[in-house]
């Protein structure tokens, strides 16, 4: 079976640009070529970080970007691992911004890895499995 990965804001970004290039294949791409049969996610953090980038008009276009992903919803265990994270990053004075915490809560909630160009943030979240988008 193949692995279950979140795609980051970060991710989606660069895929967007590079599909808006029509060059050849940036990192983006080929790094879903390459896991073509892996289950793709992302999450409530990410789509509306998304929403934030669109324009009113442009929705369509935000809602094909997002059609090929399954959206994994905020719980009570997204909840939980936010705050045990968050605890530990204040701590150590770590800290990284909500949004890119939530998206690692929701990630560890779910026991799956976040692909992202943003691995500065990320690999500061314990337990959090953090792919990165250069491969």
């Amino acid at each position: 079976m193949a692995p279950a990965l979140i795609l980051e804001t970060s991710f989606l970004i660069a895929l967007t640009r590079e599909r808006d290039r029509r060059t050849e294949a940036g990192p983006a791409q080929t790094f879903l070529e390459r896991n073509q049969h892996s289950g793709l996610f992302t999450t409530a953090t990410v789509v509306g970080e998304l929403a934030a980038g669109y324009s009113v008009g442009q929705r369509v276009r935000w809602e094909a970007l997002l059609a090929p992903l399954q959206v994994l919803p905020l719980t009570l265990e997204v909840c939980w691992e936010y705050g045990k994270a968050d605890r530990y990053l204040r701590a150590n004075g770590l800290q990284i911004g909500a949004n890119d915490l939530w998206i690692a809560a929701t990630a560890l909630a779910n026991s799956m890895p976040v692909v992202t160009g943003n691995e500065r943030h990320f690999r500061r979240v314990p337990g959090l499995e953090v792919i990165s988008l250069l491969g």
